[in-house]
């Protein structure tokens, strides 16, 4: 059995010679749903991922409502 291991990646593309490609089509969808937030280096450390940045906020966020309601 043989297998095809090429894929149809080119290592240029000429973007002039594809007219249906519209810069930044889906740029406003993205900007409605996400943030980017640049991280210090050692806090990139720390939190390598989008998911451990989040779950460390959400964590954060809990406490700072406590203490407000408790206040």
């Amino acid at each position: 059995m043989s297998q095809d291991n090429s894929d149809d990646l080119q290592h240029e593309y000429d973007f002039s010679k594809m007219p249906e490609g519209v810069r930044g089509r889906y740029a406003k969808e993205y900007q409605k749903d996400a943030r980017l937030v640049l991280l210090d280096p050692d806090v990139a450390e720390i939190f390598p991922s989008t998911k451990s940045v989040n779950d460390a906020l959400r964590a954060l966020s809990k406490i700072i409502q406590q203490h407000e309601h408790a206040a």
